[in-house]
């Protein structure tokens, strides 16, 4: 029976390079960025048929859309750098070739035809019956035994995701704190959300979906804006961001995620340290393929470990003294909270 996993975390862990190294497996199907691609709107109530799941896939997602036109778009962006009929001025980017198709080949626009073409002629079934459907058409075309689905910043959706795939297991792949709130404020991606979650502090509002015109006429000038359709990119990559807050942002995602996965049976949950991989690759890839359910290949060992760059770890202690106390103060929470979770 097909393995699926999932590798969730806070993102700016080193999930991107860890998903290019699990697709040069043979055997395993890595499906990245998925969940990030079709949002909350992936798993709507009900059965779907055929035609009406492939939009979830083939939709554009609106706020990455936003991002692309403004000159803001996120490096995970595999299929802007490598552009095919699809752009985001004229036709849109369906959603699933903006960063999970590219990963899987060097034809994103083939794959999305012949998809497309089987997809829309399915049955009705819940839309996780659609997915574990369209994981199965994926890994019969590339030979492929074991699903690994890997997306930043999905600490949020595990309920759902355990709802969803009742036998699914769970990596969560996490980094030094510090170090990962830096990255974080300096990546389009997370900016933009810091941004946001401002908006919403300052007006109350849960979601930005639920704003009302008085509360965006209430915000400062260099806020607003990003509620619109076009907005100045200098107010996403030129505005002085705290780094603190960043800190504050990865201790909160690290908290809630800790206890979500706690509900996770403890044989299908582990943990994955990015300076771990990095100190002993070897180890900790062999350690992540049994959990998945694959062999640790020696020449894919090989492959791994020549593709992790270490360059960027201990970033953090670069910076001022003041700067790095802020960073360490704002993630000690989220530090205790992975100590505790060594525990499992």
């Amino acid at each position: 029976m097909r393995a699926l996993t999932f590798i969730v975390g806070t993102g700016r862990s080193g999930s991107t390079a860890l998903s290019g190294i699990l697709n040069a497996h043979p055997d395993v199907l890595s499906l990245n960025e998925l969940l990030s691609s079709v949002q909350s709107r992936g798993f709507p109530e009900g059965l779907l048929g055929g035609a009406e799941f492939w939009r979830l896939l083939a939709d554009p997602n609106p706020l990455f859309e936003r991002m692309i036109l403004n000159g803001v778009p996120m490096p995970e962006f595999v299929y802007t750098r490598r552009p095919g009929r699809f752009a985001t001025e004229t036709t849109g980017i369906p959603a699933l070739s903006l960063m999970v198709l590219p990963h899987l080949t060097a034809d994103p626009d083939g794959l999305f035809d012949e998809l497309e073409k089987q997809v829309c002629a399915w049955p009705e079934r819940t839309a996780a019956g659609h997915y574990e459907a369209l994981f199965d058409l994926l890994c019969e075309k590339f030979g492929r035994t074991a699903v690994v689905e890997r997306s930043g910043f999905s600490l949020e959706r595990v309920p759902l995701l355990r709802r969803s795939f009742p036998q699914a297991r769970f990596v969560h792949l996490f980094r030094d704190g510090p170090d990962c709130a830096l990255s974080m404020s300096r990546h389009t991606g997370y900016r933009l959300i810091f941004l946001l979650r401002e908006i919403l502090a300052r007006t109350g509002a849960e979601r930005v979906e639920d704003l009302t015109e008085e509360q965006v006429r209430s915000l400062p000038p260099e806020l607003s804006p990003l509620l619109t359709e076009r907005f100045n990119a200098a107010l996403v990559l030129d505005r002085d961001l705290p780094a603190a807050g960043f800190a504050a942002l990865w201790s909160e995602l690290v908290v809630r995620g800790v206890a979500r996965l706690e509900d996770v049976p403890a044989p299908m949950r582990t943990t994955l340290s990015y300076e771990d991989l990095l100190d002993d690759p070897r180890q900790e890839l062999t350690r992540l393929a049994g959990f998945i359910g694959v062999e640790p290949l020696p020449r894919w060992l090989d492959t791994g470990t020549a593709r992790l760059d270490g360059s960027r770890r201990g970033a953090s202690r670069r910076l001022p003294a003041a700067e790095l106390e802020a960073l360490r103060e704002g993630c000690a929470l989220g530090e205790r909270a992975l100590t505790c979770a060594q525990g499992w």
